[in-house]
């Protein structure tokens, strides 16, 4: 199993690298995983609608490079579905289970992902109707990875 995060933007907090780094030193157990950090576009103040869908549209175009026809894509968007930790296990190891090698999460920026990009994903997944900093994102997903296999692989977790 190989997982790709596949990032828009760099960690620059000393505290979510350590977390993040933390999560997938311990998910390495389990599959192999990469992050790709992507450079985020700048966003100008007082930026329009229109200045956001082309920032998105930019920010795609670098995403849909690393995106393979036979990987499976899942887009992090507040228009996707919430899970439990045992649903997003489940969901997981279905993916596996239905022949793909290769799991690709897609984390947009600041300005959020393009819808397109959106909805060409196999699966769009959301982990709460609340905002949070693309960055706090990652390490949430580093975690829910982790306690994923922990659960496929019937190995004790706190709850």
């Amino acid at each position: 199993m190989n997982i790709h995060m596949i990032c828009i933007g760099k960690l620059k907090e000393k505290y979510l690298l350590d977390g993040v780094n933390e999560y997938l030193k311990r998910i390495r157990k389990f599959a192999n995983i990469s992050i790709i950090e992507l450079p985020d576009e700048m966003i100008p103040d007082n930026a329009s609608a229109k200045d956001i869908e082309n920032i998105q549209k930019l920010e795609a175009n670098k995403i849909k490079k690393y995106l393979k026809e036979q990987d499976y894509n899942i887009a992090l968007d507040l228009t996707g579905k919430q899970f439990t930790s045992e649903e997003f296990a489940e969901k997981i190891q279905s993916i596996t289970l239905n022949g793909f090698s290769t799991i690709n999460f897609i984390i947009g920026g600041s300005s959020g992902l393009n819808k397109e990009l959106v909805t060409n994903s196999h699966f769009v997944i959301s982990f709460s109707k609340l905002t949070f900093p693309h960055q706090l994102i990652r390490l949430f997903l580093s975690e829910q990875i982790f306690r994923a296999f922990k659960i496929i692989n019937h190995e004790k977790y706190h709850r």
